[in-house]
């Protein structure tokens, strides 16, 4: 079955070259033009993705990805208008899972939007596909991860992240590696965005108990916490 994708933005030229390129890439695309729309839309059926315009009339994108994580984890691609890393940041620290900056190659959109799908299936090459440590569980054909029985609801981005460094718990990751492990190689984010990943990761596994779940390891980058 094809991977059906939501992309909600008040441009109609935009939507009409993202559903072209999404539809030549195999994929079948229902579309929205403001913030209600792509709600409606995404409570009416099931997506596999939301490509979700931040700067949209009635219920800016950031609002929508609020609403829609209080009950779901689909992945969602923020697009923005501006350069503006403060809108991206916020982006991922309220449940995006990446993020393409306006104007943009409909090739790397595609290639964005793949590469969120194949993270959101526990598709990663020549990754384990449940791994245990301490009191941490990750079962990645399940796409769940839990803290001493608790479960963590974590985005894709977040859920390649963990899934990276419970591969090997006692390495170093540096940021580049982390970009490498949760992006796919040939992707450039800034080192803030990872940071933001991080925050989140951490700030979701203290909710279920773990105080320490990613430690700092200072100029060098980042490794799995104190967590038996």
């Amino acid at each position: 079955m094809p991977h059906r994708i939501l992309v909600a933005d008040d441009e109609p030229h935009i939507r009409e070259v993202i559903c072209f390129a999404l539809e030549r890439a195999g994929m079948d695309v229902v579309t929205a033009r403001n913030g209600s729309e792509a709600l409606q839309a995404f409570r009416r059926s099931p997506v596999s993705l939301i490509v979700l315009d931040i700067g949209m009339p009635e219920m800016d994108g950031l609002e929508v990805c609020r609403q829609i994580r209080k009950a779901s984890d689909v992945p969602i691609l923020f697009l923005s208008a501006r350069d503006d890393e403060i809108d991206r940041v916020l982006g991922l620290e309220i449940g995006g899972d990446d993020y393409v900056t306006k104007p943009f190659s409909p090739r790397e959109l595609v290639a964005r939007v793949n590469a969120v799908l194949k993270r959101a299936n526990g598709a990663l090459q020549g990754k384990p596909v449940v791994l245990n440590h301490g009191r941490v569980a990750l079962d990645a054909d399940r796409h769940a991860v839990s803290f001493d029985g608790t479960a963590v609801d974590l985005t894709g981005l977040e859920f390649a992240m963990m899934q990276t460094f419970l591969a090997r718990p006692d390495f170093v990751f540096s940021r580049e590696k982390l970009m490498a492990a949760a992006y796919g190689p040939g992707t450039y984010v800034s080192d803030r965005t990872i940071d933001s990943h991080i925050r989140n990761i951490r700030a979701k596994f203290a909710q279920a108990g773990c105080a320490d779940i990613i430690g700092t390891v200072h100029g060098i980058g980042f490794r799995l916490g104190d967590i038996d």
